[in-house]
């Protein structure tokens, strides 16, 4: 019998059964199609081996005008900047509120807990306070060993909250007989503002917001500022703007140095009427205006400190520091009628992308009298998350609560071979979290998006928009910066920044559950049964070729509704003639899969299919 070609079409197809979607692939991950082959992802490694505080949700780089290269980690507790690739993290996190000479330190023999006591402090459980000019308690809690960042551990009342004492390498401090001072008379406190929580969270009453938060027993309704923490940032020239979801708009100038922290926008000497508050802050390319979307209204001559989200505020050119509209300048602003909140703002060529829930708007700059023209762009076409849209060379595209979408000029929903099975199995509760990627490498867009039963991510799936494929796999990521400043992409999990596209393994480890599964083939419309008796195998390995392997995998079944039976399981490498197999059926599957690991010598090897012969023939029927 001659040996049977099956060419397989590129993408992975589930929005059918796996037998209606004959000739394709059905199954996958930790897999990519470049140029209409399947081929396993590339790797990644910890790019900064310094870990940071906090889930991170936001990154950002520039280039300084000395060539200097800074990378921003906005994360649920901090703002970072990293000066250089490796470098540490710098904490630029702004600071609310500071107190002189007015805090007191209470020990008890035995416990490593120390209460502060410090009138009207506004500390909540999980917020940062740095102590500065405490003496020693007389014994063990010293003077270096208060004179630290503490992380608030619990605030029972206005005017007092508990930390747990360490010393200056991190290492549990307890009190002893002799700790009975107060810290003196002269104790600073630099408290950072509120950090915001890991989960979005609905509704209001008890255990709404963290753990801790609040007097026991009290209802609450948590405010945008405290919801889940994401950061958005821009440049001013070589200095950095950024902004809480829902809370204030901070500014950090580069000339003072990363040893230096982001402070208030409105709090610069020249402000006037700059917003206190904001959904969203960005600078808009060519006609360099600060907009900030969802900001806080004008009450008179003054801030309301109240998120409008719908208003669009916008500075005078080239000046942050003026919002108040005049016919002198160009600041002003726009509200949106569609929708009730702005989710998230995109720059593009011409124009800035705002999209609320339910529609899409263009702002794009006219000049005076009007400074920015606005025009709804459609009406049923909202934003998943504030992070749900991704630029690239073909349009921007975005996740929507059910589709996928792009706009090149005009909104279209882009065909999606994996939708049901993305959105039928997709966690709107944390749809916030949704983080949209861009990989220009390989023509990609991406969304990583947590799955029904998962709080955090722990999915994601890419549309090749040169090939108009899809696939999808397991990989938790909660941010993503394209490459560009840096020579690989960029993302963040587990408290790491990690460098991906770098060789084909996890981190110096091997990279499990990569595979690629075919729907099922049958011969003619399955009538009869077929008969497999070799595998020829296309294969070609992308890194490590002597000694790469992966398994072929045959599976089979007689009908739809049949479980599948393994028939044979052959490893195979770059030398390998042909797999024997003997197995009869009228469906059968092939699946792909890395055998990665130690044994094999198979770490860090990446692999390409070709086109796969089989020897088949009929066999009759049954």
């Amino acid at each position: 019998m001659p040996l049977v070609k099956l060419p397989f079409k590129p993408g992975i197809n589930k929005e059918g059964t796996a037998y209606d979607n004959e000739g394709g692939w059905f199954d996958g991950n930790l897999v990519r199609f470049n140029k209409g082959r399947p081929q396993k992802i590339g790797g990644w490694r910890k790019t900064n081996l310094n870990s940071f505080l906090g889930t991170c949700r936001a990154l950002h780089s520039w280039t300084a005008l000395d060539g200097g290269k800074f990378l921003g980690l906005g994360t649920t507790n901090k703002y970072y900047i990293e000066a250089g690739s490796g470098a540490s993290y710098s904490d630029i996190t702004p600071i609310r509120a500071t107190t002189t000479n007015g805090i007191t330190f209470a020990a008890t023999n035995g416990s490593s807990v120390i209460t502060a006591t410090d009138s009207d402090h506004n500390a909540e459980t999980g917020d940062f306070v740095t102590i500065s000019g405490a003496a020693s308690l007389g014994g063990l809690v010293t003077a270096a060993v208060l004179n630290q960042e503490y992380e608030v551990t619990a605030a029972p009342s206005v005017n007092t909250y508990t930390f747990t004492a360490k010393d200056t390498s991190g290492n549990t401090v307890t009190a002893n007989s002799s700790d009975t001072g107060n810290g003196g008379s002269g104790v600073d406190g630099a408290y950072q503002i509120d950090v915001g929580t890991d989960t979005y969270i609905t509704g209001t009453g008890w255990s709404v917001g963290t753990w801790g938060r609040g007097t026991f027993g009290s209802a609450s309704a948590i405010s945008s500022s405290g919801q889940l923490r994401i950061w958005t940032h821009d440049n001013f020239g070589e200095d950095l703007i950024i902004n809480v979801r829902g809370g204030g708009i901070y500014y950090w100038t580069e000339a003072n140095g990363t040893n230096t922290r982001a402070v208030e926008l409105s709090s610069f000497s020249g402000a006037n009427q700059v917003p206190t508050r904001g959904l969203q802050v960005l600078v808009s390319e060519k006609d360099r205006h600060v907009i900030v979307l969802g900001a806080d209204p004008l009450s008179g001559s003054s801030r309301s400190s109240a998120v409008d989200p719908m208003l669009i505020a916008f500075s005078d050119q080239e000046n942050p520091l003026d919002f108040e509209p005049l016919t002198t300048n160009t600041a002003g602003s726009l509200r949106l009628s569609e929708g009730s909140s702005i989710i998230g703002g995109k720059k593009s060529r011409e124009e800035v992308l705002v999209w609320t829930d339910t529609a899409l708007y263009s702002m794009q700059f006219i000049g005076p009298p009007f400074t920015f023209g606005i025009n709804l762009i459609n009406s049923d076409a909202g934003l998943a998350g504030p992070n749900a849209a991704v630029d690239s060379a073909s349009g921007i595209f975005w996740m929507g609560r059910k589709s996928f979408y792009v706009y090149n000029g005009v909104v279209q929903k882009v065909p999606c071979s994996v939708q049901t099975y993305v959105f039928d199995d997709f966690n709107e509760s944390q749809v916030f979290k949704v983080f949209g990627f861009s990989n220009t490498r390989f023509d990609e867009v991406g969304w990583f998006y947590c799955s029904s039963n998962s709080l955090e991510i722990d999915r994601y799936v890419v549309y090749d928009y040169a090939d108009q494929t899809w696939t999808y796999g397991e990989l938790g990521r909660t941010a993503w910066l394209d490459q560009g400043v840096e020579g690989y992409p960029r993302a963040t999990a587990d408290n790491y920044q990690y460098e991906h596209e770098f060789g084909y393994n996890d981190d110096g480890s091997p990279m499990t559950n990569v595979f690629l599964e075919s729907s099922d083939l049958d011969l003619g419309d399955g009538d009869n049964f077929a008969f497999i008796s070799r595998i020829i195998p296309d294969l070609s390995f992308l890194n490590n070729s002597s000694s790469g392997k992966i398994n072929i995998v045959l599976k089979t079944r007689d009908f739809p509704g049949d479980s599948l039976t393994t028939a044979s399981t052959t490893a195979v490498s770059s030398t390998t003639p042909k797999a024997d197999v003997r197995s009869r059926a009228r469906q059968f599957v092939l699946r792909f899969e890395s055998d990665d690991d130690s044994t094999t010598n198979n770490d860090d090897t990446g692999w390409r299919v070709g086109s796969t012969r089989l020897d088949i023939r009929n066999d009759g029927s049954r």
